[in-house]
């Protein structure tokens, strides 16, 4: 599993919604990219998703991840994001539409659930 970095192309299943993601640490980069940690990913904003329609909510954001925070590898004492990297959005229905990881951003480390 790779390690997501600030480049990592995160979207919601529709496919064009992707999410706006920020790294919150800067010790550790990959290629000058910093590495995305724990909450990196909850509570994003969600740009472009395609399902809209009279009862239909697009997906706006991102709710917390699930799976896919390391059990092994910490920066600062927070778990880094692997490519695993999954979760609801608060699009509808509710519960049911999840975001996954398109790109992890590098292809050059991996690490360990």
């Amino acid at each position: 599993m790779r390690l997501l970095t600030e480049d990592a192309w995160i979207s919601c299943k529709h496919l064009l919604g992707r999410v706006q993601i920020e790294a919150s640490q800067n010790w550790v980069t990959i290629a000058g990219r910093r590495v995305l940690v724990d909450n990196d990913p909850e509570a994003k904003t969600i740009a472009g998703c395609p399902n809209v329609g009279p009862t239909i909510k697009p997906c706006l954001k991102t709710l917390n991840v699930q799976t896919g925070y390391s059990t092994f590898v910490r920066i600062d004492g927070r778990p880094v994001c692997l490519d695993t990297v999954s979760g609801f959005t608060d699009g509808t229905p509710p519960g049911v539409v999840r975001y996954v990881v398109r790109e992890a951003g590098q292809d050059f480390v991996s690490g360990d659930s």
